[in-house]
């Protein structure tokens, strides 16, 4: 008895300890951080190092709306949410209710440039953080986006040995894959998506030196015929975007995003580590959800800020959301964003969005000059882009 006994405490000792040298050891192992921290979760934020995108003055604000107005459209949102669809699995009475019960922090839906609806459920509030997870690809690409418009980045058809040349000293075959290749996720790069601690997605996402992740990357098949999500592309844009603007990733997007967007507040982008101090690129942008939403309207009108300066082209906001059947690798995914394409076949009457796990959107249908944002703890047991589709039909 006393043998079992003495040899439960040994056990229990012994993988204490393990798993106390695996906390110790999370700001320096990407192994640690998979088997102590396990699944992503909307407050990663709060365990990675981050850098600081600071917000500047005049700071925008989307346009209220009378009481009567707001109690108008909640009525509307009610009636949505309470019809039998095939959006949701859950029972509820009022949009609220749907909301909250599906593990939703934020909603808001803004139309008009007009904040018709915004709330926040379990536990969030308005300067409660959001952390973004895959949304940051569809900032990193209007980052891209504007660094060809500056020319600090030739072309999108540039091969990425010319940014990144220790790739071609590797294997001459990276000389094949472009950046329009990475942005639109057929760069023929090799991706297993396993739940252990030695899969792609947890190595990309927990590794402390990314950069090195993304230089290990090994082509599977010709570039530029399939598609495949892969979280390498955008850790290689990342370091393509340091190189070709001499700065961190962050700090181009503090410069030519958050200031002139007049976002609400200072965000941050999550680093891999304090040591390599490299932005995670593939997620990790920590903001209010408002802010987020002003990015999708950064998007709804072409590229412009609220004074019509230009901040990305119209041009690559229209390409980089728009894709070609008959050429793209997809027609559901383009440089960044997923794409919605229009039932009636116009091309452009289309939606699109950044979408992350957990059920974060930033939808935008530029017909009826909408956009909805949505962050949660997870899915929650809603089908989002039906219930979009809704919202955007009801308040046509």
């Amino acid at each position: 008895m006393w043998k079992v006994i003495i040899g439960v405490i040994i056990t229990f000792v012994a993988l204490a300890s393990f798993y106390g040298g695996m906390y110790l050891l999370t700001p320096y192992s990407g192994f640690a951080r998979a088997l102590v921290w396990m699944d992503a979760d909307i407050k990663d934020y709060e365990k990675f190092p981050a850098r600081t995108m600071n917000n500047a003055p005049p700071i925008f604000n989307f346009e209220t709306i009378d009481a009567t107005t707001r109690s108008e459209y909640l009525r509307l949102l009610d009636r949505i949410a309470s019809q039998p669809s095939s959006q949701s699995t859950i029972s509820a009475t009022s949009f609220n209710e749907l909301l909250a019960s599906s593990q939703t922090t934020a909603f808001l839906i803004i139309k008009d440039d007009q904040l018709i609806y915004e709330n926040y459920f379990n536990g969030y509030k308005r300067d409660s953080i959001n952390t973004s997870f895959s949304v940051a690809k569809s900032f990193v690409s209007a980052l891209v986006g504007i660094a060809i418009d500056e020319g600090l980045i030739d072309n999108i058809d540039d091969p990425i040995t010319k940014y990144i040349p220790e790739l071609q000293d590797k294997d001459s075959q990276y000389s094949a894959i472009t950046i329009k290749d990475l942005l639109s996720m057929a760069s023929g790069l090799r991706y297993v998506e396993e739940e252990t601690p030695f899969s792609d997605d947890t190595k990309t996402y927990y590794d402390s030196n990314l950069r090195a992740v993304a230089l290990s990357a090994v082509i599977e098949e010709e570039p530029g015929k399939t598609f495949h999500y892969n979280n390498y592309n955008y850790l290689l844009l990342g370091i393509i975007l340091e190189r070709a603007t001499g700065m961190p990733v962050a700090k181009y997007m503090e410069e030519k995003l958050w200031k002139p967007l007049g976002m609400e507040a200072p965000a941050s982008w999550s680093l891999d580590s304090e040591a390599s101090g490299f932005e995670k690129m593939e997620s990790g942008i920590n903001a209010r959800a408002i802010d987020f939403a002003k990015f999708g309207r950064l998007y709804l009108t072409n590229g412009s800020n609220w004074n019509g300066e230009q901040i990305v082209s119209e041009n690559w906001v229209k390409t980089s959301t728009s894709a070609n059947s008959t050429s793209d690798p997809s027609i559901e995914y383009q440089y960044g964003w997923w794409i919605y394409p229009s039932q009636e076949g116009d091309d452009n009457n289309h939606r699109f969005s950044a979408r992350g796990n957990l059920g974060q959107f930033i939808y935008i249908v530029p017909e009826e000059r909408l956009v909805i944002v949505r962050h949660g703890y997870d899915f929650g047991d809603v089908n989002w882009i039906n219930l979009f589709e809704s919202i955007a039909a009801a308040t046509a």
